[in-house]
């Protein structure tokens, strides 16, 4: 589940503290955490629920106008069922420090490598960790789908990769596409020669 910047920043602020959705199936479970653009936030609670039952109250809980901006808001089949899902802000994202930290020793560069391999190591498709660090590199603010389309890859996948980067600090996450962060520019200097 993804929260917009508003949203984010209102769990953040404690002015938001539900969220809604249309899904097949929950996405998300409780005791889950998502990495947004104002911190981490927890899932405290999901329930499915009746479009009906979204009250003014419930809407604002949301940081909507009102019911029926919620409602119109619903993605997805009308048919699928709304689920209610309760949130709280855990605090900063961890990430965020880690991705501006460029003083990397020979230490941090040889466990950043090790992490890497580790990564290439157990992918399906084989070694992918150099070839996303080099697109990303090359194209900063590139759309996801351009950048998975060059190395001939589906979306999806290319997402959850560059999520796996951003995890080690050597990604950041633009308003469109993605960019390498000091800490990801230091370690390619340093394996560079």
């Amino acid at each position: 589940m993804i929260l917009t910047d508003r949203i984010a920043r209102g769990v953040a602020a404690g002015e938001v503290s539900t969220v809604f959705r249309r899904w097949a199936a929950p996405r998300v479970r409780v005791g889950g955490t998502l990495h947004t653009s104002a911190g981490i936030v927890e899932i405290v609670r999901v329930d499915r629920i009746e479009p009906h039952e979204i009250s003014n109250a419930a809407a604002h809980r949301a940081g909507e106008r009102d019911a029926e901006a919620v409602k119109a808001a619903l993605r997805g089949s009308p048919q699928d069922p709304v689920f209610r899902i309760e949130v709280r802000y855990v605090g900063p994202d961890e990430r965020v420090a880690l991705r501006s930290d460029a003083d990397l020793s020979s230490q941090d560069v040889a466990e950043i490598s090790a992490a890497l391999a580790r990564l290439d190591k157990a992918s399906r498709r084989g070694p992918w960790t150099d070839m996303v660090l080099a697109a990303v590199a090359e194209h900063p603010g590139r759309r996801a789908a351009d950048l998975a389309e060059r190395l001939g890859r589906d979306k999806d996948s290319f997402k959850l990769d560059v999520r796996k980067l951003k995890n080690l600090g050597l990604t950041h996450s633009l308003e469109t596409g993605y960019e390498i962060s000091p800490r990801g520019a230091a370690y390619l200097r340093a394996i560079a020669g």
